[in-house]
């Protein structure tokens, strides 16, 4: 089996644009001496999109007891740090599984 070229040279232009856009970002925060206030309120919207695109495919596609696990992590997260969250998706995941069947 042969190294197809056209292959090596998609991989290797995934992986330049890949690191292009990673150091793209820092290099323009870097030049800037204030970050702008569209800048600062589109970063600030990064952690919940990442989160939705985590957490909605799993939710939507995931059975019972992963909808459920999510949800009480979401409340959870509201009141309490990152840690508790966790262990309340992660207990809650566990109890559906093994003592309701979900």
């Amino acid at each position: 089996m042969g190294v197809d070229a056209g292959m090596l040279a998609l991989i290797a232009a995934a992986a330049v644009a890949t690191y292009l856009t990673r150091i793209g970002g820092y290099v323009l925060i870097t030049r800037l001496h204030t970050i702008p206030p569209r800048l600062q309120a589109a970063l600030d919207a990064v952690p919940a999109a990442v989160l939705t695109t985590l957490f909605a495919p799993a939710f939507f596609n995931g059975g019972w007891d992963v909808k459920l696990a999510l949800l009480v992590a979401g409340l959870v997260s509201l009141r309490y740090p990152g840690l508790i969250m966790l262990f309340a998706g992660w207990a809650t995941a566990m109890v559906a599984r093994h003592l309701l069947g979900l």
